[in-house]
């Protein structure tokens, strides 16, 4: 018998739709962008910003192997993101513009050892990159697919998916911490912030008041939403 209770598809886009912009600045939206990213059938999805010398990983999340996720992740910012072929187009870019581009169309432009390393070994057969620029930051949200293209359906969402991550992460106030964990919880940050300092977790757990336990869940949820899996991979992401 089929549910009436379960919304439609479209439907459930909208759900998601409605709380990534309810949450637009605020540590909730990262979960909720996550959601809406699993609604386009992507196999993985990443945030990264750059700068002309750097990139930084702002969200990541495999839908099918998270340790695959956090280790692409982390290569691809120890300088394998300087031959993205997207990386200087995006530079290019002048402020307020947005560009979707398939990972065919700039096949030709990726070196062997590059198209091995973040399309072959892990089995992902294309990417969709929506590229946004704003007055301060300038963004790349990547899905990566199991087939060689995205669904032709879900290109609207991921227009859209861009633009709300260019204006939640330009929402959030400046602050004294590096921009990668903007993305994390009050506590998930401060736990982060702590190790970054070269503390251990009890005398982490002492400063938040908290038990060990709780700074062990919180640095798990704060690793996986970094897309890292290690203390040196949040020195790396935190460019320390």
């Amino acid at each position: 018998m089929e549910d009436k209770t379960a919304p439609p598809d479209s439907d459930a886009i909208l759900v998601s739709l409605d709380d990534c912009l309810a949450r637009l600045g605020d540590d909730g939206w990262a979960e909720a962008f996550v959601t809406l990213a699993l609604q386009t059938g992507a196999a993985q999805v990443m945030i990264f910003s750059y700068t002309a010398d750097s990139a930084a990983c702002l969200l990541s999340r495999n839908f099918r192997a998270k340790a695959l996720g956090a280790r692409l992740g982390e290569e691809y910012l120890r300088g394998w993101f300087r031959e993205d072929p997207l990386f200087g187009l995006m530079l290019s870019m002048p402020p307020g513009t947005l560009q979707r581009i398939e990972s065919q169309r700039i096949a030709a432009q990726m070196s062997e050892a590059y198209r091995t390393r973040f399309y072959d070994q892990p089995g992902l057969q294309g990417k969709t990159a929506i590229l946004a620029t704003g007055t301060k930051l300038r963004l790349a949200v990547n899905l990566y697919w199991q087939r060689s293209d995205s669904p032709g359906t879900q290109r609207f969402l991921e227009t859209i998916m861009g633009r709300l991550a260019l204006l939640h992460f330009e929402a959030r106030p400046e602050q004294n911490y590096p921009a990668p964990l903007a993305v994390l919880s009050n506590r998930e940050r401060a736990v982060c912030l702590g190790i970054l300092s070269g503390k251990k977790a009890e005398a982490i757990a002492a400063d938040l008041g908290v038990a060990v336990t709780s700074v062990v869940t919180y640095r798990t949820r704060a690793y996986q939403k970094l897309g890292i899996s290690s203390r040196g991979s949040l020195f790396t992401v935190c460019g320390k």
